[in-house]
């Protein structure tokens, strides 16, 4: 086609690209087939203008030949195309033949990150989980956000009502485990995290990041301080005990700032971190206690300021905790619900409201005995309930848009749990590292194929919008949206179901899942806001800054912040006895996230993985030294329970003693279907992660600390080993990178 006419044919297209949590504005300039160019949308009244290079992989990923269109089976000669009909019934047949056999529980089901990007998905899973009936759920929760979820749960009274920094009018801006600039935000829904921060130094306010690593965030933050991996909870702790020691804790008690007022327990918080000061931490933690307190001072004295942590806290062996730690140090200083401190998001549809509390513990995984959360067990236990054999083990699984073989502990192990399976089916769009298991992959249509509203991220979003977004292609008559697949597989599987159910089915299979976001939108907080309005605002509709909500936000019968101290003070013992028995001559391995990759999902973009290798091991010049590696040397590393040969990058972004992986990839295992991903495969941290490595209190997964050893790779050797001791994948690296779980 000649450029003339493709620019007669130009058209645009106003979306949210939803890749990740930041809720970008995008325009698609598009010729009715094809995607011409995405940008940034000035209008868009959230983004104005801003997207990250991930948005571009919407056009990758909606015209990638290697992603599924059509349902395949898995067959002694290969996969082969069936028709959806077939299909179905076949993964029908499968689940009712294990569930039959072995127990409705030996049907095991995971859901992965991309499910909370997808309106369809989020509005109509619970009809395909309500058909398996299994109590053997599993989900990303908990490699990622558990402990914020706990936390929020426990104070707030539920488990969706999670403060965020109002980062937009706050002078303080406080960073522990956090990288806002490669993650677009997370647990805080902000594009151009960059100019945001940029925007708290130019208004004389500070930023300060906590990090093992000096970060993309931390190379622009006002300050910087190294943390030991895993030791954030004696930072925490120590923070909080200068905070009383200073008097800081008493002022906010005397201004009668209403977040102190409404918690009855504030008072046993004096005594919380008594036994922890600045000086008992500074060694371990690796800051100096003239440092932590002046921090305390600063913070405290600013006119507005924040404490956010985020994936480098929720993580780790304390991941709890130390969360909690976060909340109270914000709760006590009076910057909870306060301009430029923590405050509540009021999204245009009320998720909080039309959801449960969720709760902790009502049942416990079989093998390992770890509590569940709102009816997910950890992802820590999915291998053994597989392996060990007994009542109640797993026969048969299914993955929602997850990839858990690269994405949790121990992946090594669950990759032949996997293989083991009487019967497996995934709901995905390629064949990757753990979908090859299945025995039926079912494909959804692409994002640029459906309607899109973030009924998620506007809960965590820094300032109060809504936009609708309506499908850009039309989708191919024989392909499926996903809440079309859960319907169809809900009606093969459960026929037994309620009038009320039969009629949301039956609207949703003839309407779509909108009508269920209009009903949403009508019932909101917001007046005269519906579907229609949104339709008509293709940019968005701002609904203004963050304000203070309490009590109303609150979701306890009483309208009281529940501090839970009992709770979290039982885990003081578990911290003693890590101080007591701390090894600093260990090297900690942790992992780390880049701005072009997401997850394991995104690396069959070749515009994304381009570029210099970007999944290699960093470490510190003395490190490196002390073990014999050099810039670009082969090294093998090992921990507990595998082990994996990658390329060394020297560098002094790293402190002395940790090293640091890329998380998603190792895409060279057997059968991934692939190329460009299997083209730059890298090494998946998650062979070295240990499933054994548990936060207890949560059951969330510990992955950043893990104790590792080093050792340098001689080249003839490297040349010659080119597989890992565990695994058929390639351990030699290649130029691809990270992001947060999946």
């Amino acid at each position: 086609m000649s450029s003339k006419a493709v620019q007669d044919n130009e058209q645009t297209h106003f979306r949210t690209c939803n890749l990740c949590e930041a809720m970008c504005g995008i325009v698609i300039k598009h010729d009715g087939d094809k995607v011409l160019s995405i940008k940034g949308d000035k209008d868009d009244p959230f983004s104005q203008g801003y997207i990250c290079p991930k948005a571009t992989a919407l056009q990758d990923l909606h015209e990638d030949p290697d992603r599924l269109r059509q349902p395949v089976e898995r067959t002694k000669d290969g996969w082969k195309e069936i028709s959806w009909p077939d299909a179905l019934d076949k993964v029908a047949v499968g689940i009712k033949f294990v569930q039959q056999k072995h127990g409705k529980n030996a049907l095991g089901i995971y859901l992965g990150n991309p499910n909370v990007h997808n309106l369809g998905g989020m509005l109509t899973i619970k009809h395909l989980l309500g058909s398996i009936k299994t109590r053997s759920r599993f989900s990303a929760t908990s490699i990622d956000q558990l402990p914020h979820h706990i936390v929020s749960m426990h104070l707030f009274g539920h488990m969706l009502r999670i403060p965020v920094p109002d980062i937009n009018r706050t002078q303080y801006m406080l960073i522990i485990g956090g990288n806002p600039l490669a993650s677009n935000g997370s647990i805080m829904t902000a594009p151009n995290m960059r100019q945001k921060l940029k925007d708290i130094k130019a208004r004389d306010g500070k930023v300060v990041v906590i990090d093992p690593r000096r970060t993309e965030t931390a190379e622009i933050a006002s300050e910087h301080h190294f943390i030991r991996p895993a030791t954030d909870v004696l930072l925490l702790l120590a923070m909080l005990n200068e905070t009383y020691a200073q008097g800081y804790a008493d002022k906010a008690r005397l201004n009668n700032n209403k977040a102190v007022s409404l918690a009855p327990e504030i008072e046993r918080i004096a005594d919380f971190a008594k036994d922890y000061s600045a000086e008992s931490v500074a060694s371990i933690t690796g800051i100096a206690a003239v440092d932590i307190k002046r921090m305390v001072t600063e913070f405290c004295e600013a006119p507005s300021a924040v404490c956010y942590g985020r994936m480098g806290v929720s993580v780790q062996a304390f991941g709890l905790l130390s969360q909690y730690l976060i909340m109270v140090i914000n709760i006590v200083t009076g910057r909870l619900d306060e301009a430029g401190g923590l405050m509540f998001p009021k999204p245009a549809v009320d998720v909080v409201n039309n959801s449960g509390p969720g709760y902790l513990g009502k049942r416990h995984s079989r093998v390992n005995n770890l509590p569940d959360f709102n009816g997910d067990y950890p992802v820590v236990a999915m291998a053994d309930e597989m392996l060990v054999e007994g009542e109640g083990q797993l026969k048969g699984f299914m993955t929602v848009a997850g990839n858990p073989v690269l994405s949790t502990p121990n992946g090594e192990k669950l990759d032949t749990a996997l293989a083991n399976l009487d019967f497996m089916v995934s709901l995905d769009y390629f064949i990757n590292e753990t979908s090859r298991h299945a025995h039926i992959i079912l494909p959804p249509v692409s994002p640029l194929e459906r309607d899109h509203y973030d009924v998620t991220f506007n809960n965590f979003a820094v300032h109060n919008v809504a936009k609708y977004s309506k499908a850009l292609f039309r989708k191919h008559k024989k392909a499926k949206h996903d809440w079309q697949i859960y319907l169809e597989l809900a009606k093969r599987l459960d026929k037994k179901v309620s009038m009320a159910t039969k009629v949301e089915r039956l609207l949703i299979s003839v309407l779509g899942p909108k009508f269920i976001l209009d009903q949403g939108l009508r019932r909101g907080p917001y007046k005269g806001l519906n579907l229609k309005k949104l339709k008509k605002n293709l940019h968005g509709v701002d609904l203004g800054p963050l304000k203070p909500m309490l009590p109303q936000a609150l979701k306890h019968k009483d309208q009281k912040i529940h501090l839970n101290v009992d709770f979290y003070q039982a885990d003081l013992d578990r911290v003693q006895a890590m101080m007591q028995d701390y090894d600093d001559t260990q090297i900690l391995l942790i992992g780390r996230r880049h701005v072009r990759s997401n997850n394991s999902w995104l690396h069959n973009s070749q515009r994304l993985v381009k570029g210099k290798s970007r999944c290699t091991l960093m470490l510190h010049p003395e490190t490196a030294e002390q073990h014999g590696i050099k810039d670009g040397q082969d090294v093998r590393v090992t921990s507990r329970v595998g082990s994996v040969v990658i390329t060394a990058e020297v560098t002094d972004e790293l402190m002395p003693g940790v090293v640091s992986i890329p998380h998603g990839f190792g895409h060279g295992r057997t059968g991934v279907k692939q190329k460009i991903a299997q083209a730059h495969a890298g090494v998946s941290v998650n062979d070295l992660t240990d499933d054994t490595l548990i936060d207890t209190l949560s059951g969330n997964a510990a992955v950043n600390g893990v104790p590792v050893q080093l050792e340098a790779v001689a080249p003839e050797t490297s040349n010659l080993d080119t597989t890992d001791s565990k695994t058929d994948s390639p351990t030699t690296t290649s130029d691809s990178e990270s992001s947060s779980a999946a």
